[in-house]
């Protein structure tokens, strides 16, 4: 039996879907199989052979076991194999190094496909609604991939449900069943909408349309599909395909056709920005340059200057000018304004607390986190601004009243040390990422939906690798209810460790944080990380 690993990753699998193209014979799909296997080598794809399997003494009623005019039953009888046929071919799908995938259509099939160690099971669209057969799926193990051709949203969220629940590993195929499938039906933009609906589910596209059109599976690409499904058959002088299923010539197009545009779309992550085109945006930016003469000691004004190219290295650019900058030494009309010829000041803890202001925000975005301007927003960092990027978080107040919520946000790598509440009961509840948490020396890790208590006097701290945004639900929050185990953080006055943004859409510092430290017990290190 070849089955898979516990953790299946689906993403960029290309599905080959024999279904009835062996037209019965072992030859002729052994032929397929093995021609198609050397496309995808050729383009070191990761790529499933998928059969069908229905048995037909039960799935078909008697009395159209025989002589039935439905063009499905007389197509399953007229290329139907047996079991010893069925392994020839599933053999020769793992000599090739492909996984195996099958669609069972009846419970029966379902049992048949685990025993002969199918590595995927699949879901047609015609049976997203038959729960019978849906928990034999969910309960044989393999992971599952779940077409959804012809069905309504509400239909899609029951299936979604239906597999969360039983812990099954699965996927959805975005899929119009119709064959083959015009332009104006193949609804390309409900792969963004599946992909928004249900972000922690891989989405893929499952195909019908004219197999030489390579148009839309960049399309698909771009739309952020990440498993791709067609129909695959040969043809011989006997045997001709229909207009949906792909030669072993049309899937190599297909390939180079989704190579190129994987290329051409690139990384989610935003790309360094490359020598070439920072030389050309360089060679277009603007310098400060005097207006008329400057002497040492004059406080720059906006009449004072002009912007104009070309930006001279070493020049003070128009992106960094700001006025009330003092010469530090005269200069002639028309000349470039040096750095090293101004004053300028920076505050870098102001600069920083700027800067992650706008990272907060674009993460609030990433997790479509939709908030106001209006909150109090608190920059902890326990070690000073400067260490802010290793140990810290950004806490927004929402509201504190007998119960108090908070969001909780942390840029990836950020540190929460080490600490208790005395009076506090908080529960967290992460929204976006994943998040580290040790309670009394427990360690756990939290994923988007899960939730931890922590009473009072229980010491936690907490940690992200990839950045995190959790809900905090607790009873009132006092300033004076932190203690932490580094007997540092205990001596800090509040202002040293906190700084307040009463108003975070322009960015107003709290002014007199400089309140009296709050006399805190200094407490022996606990025996946790």
């Amino acid at each position: 039996m070849k089955m898979m690993d516990q953790d299946f990753d689906f993403r960029e699998m290309f599905i080959l879907d024999l279904a009835n193209n062996h037209q019965g014979s072992v030859e002729h799909g052994l032929k397929i199989i093995q021609s198609n296997a050397q496309v995808m080598k050729k383009h070191s794809a990761r790529a499933a052979i998928k059969f069908q399997f229905r048995q037909l003494d039960s799935f078909i009623h008697p009395s159209h076991q025989t002589g039935s005019e439905l063009k499905y039953i007389q197509r399953f009888q007229s290329t139907r194999l047996d079991h010893t046929q069925f392994q020839t071919l599933l053999n020769e799908v793992w000599a090739n190094g492909l996984l195996a995938m099958c669609t069972p259509f009846d419970e029966e099939s379902v049992q048949v496909a685990v025993d002969m160690g199918f590595n995927i099971l699949k879901v047609a669209s015609c049976s997203a609604k038959d729960w019978p057969l849906l928990e034999e799926i969910a309960s044989a193990g393999p992971p599952v991939v779940c077409s959804t051709g012809g069905l309504t949203v509400e239909d899609i969220d029951n299936v979604v449900s239906f597999f969360q629940h039983r812990a099954v590993q699965f996927a959805l195929m975005h899929c119009v069943s119709v064959y083959p499938t015009p332009d104006d039906m193949l609804a390309l933009n409900q792969l963004r909408m599946l992909r928004n609906r249900y972000p922690q589910v891989t989405i893929g596209w499952s195909t019908h349309e004219n197999p030489g059109d390579t148009i839309p599976v960049q399309l698909a690409v771009a739309l952020g599909a990440q498993i791709f499904e067609r129909h695959i058959g040969v043809e011989t002088d006997e045997i001709k395909l229909n207009a949906y299923s792909s030669t072993p010539e049309q899937v190599d197009k297909w390939l180079e056709a989704h190579g190129r545009a994987t290329v051409l779309c690139g990384a989610l992550s935003r790309p360094p920005v490359s020598e070439v085109e920072q030389a050309s945006l360089d060679g277009l930016r603007r310098g400060v340059f005097a207006k008329r003469p400057i002497k040492k000691g004059h406080v720059f004004s906006r009449d004072s200057v002009y912007f104009a190219m070309p930006y001279i290295e070493g020049q003070l650019e128009s992106g960094h000018w700001k006025e009330g900058y003092q010469a530090l030494q005269d200069v002639l009309p028309d000349q470039p304004i040096m750095k090293e010829s101004v004053d300028i000041e920076v505050n870098q803890g102001v600069v920083t607390l700027k800067q992650v202001i706008h990272e907060i925000k674009a993460l609030l975005n990433e997790a479509k986190i939709q908030l106001g301007s209006e909150f109090k927003v608190e920059y902890s960092h326990h070690y000073g601004l400067e260490n802010f990027r290793k140990t810290g978080a950004v806490i927004i107040e929402c509201i504190n009243r007998e119960y108090c919520k908070k969001l909780v946000v942390q840029l990836p790598g950020q540190r929460h040390p080490s600490h208790y509440h005395a009076r506090k009961e908080e529960t967290f509840q992460i929204l976006y990422g994943i998040l580290h948490v040790n309670t009394d020396g427990c360690p756990r890790i939290l994923h988007p939906g899960e939730t931890i208590l922590i009473l009072p006097g229980v010491w936690h701290s907490f940690w992200t690798d990839t950045g995190v945004i959790f809900e905090e639900v607790s009873t009132t929050h006092y300033n004076n209810d932190s203690f932490y185990a580094d007997k540092r953080i205990n001596k800090f006055a509040r202002s040293e460790r906190k700084t307040m943004v009463d108003h975070w859409g322009r960015f107003q510092i709290t002014q007199g944080q400089d309140s009296p430290k709050v006399d805190e017990p200094v407490i022996a290190d606990p025996q946790v990380p």
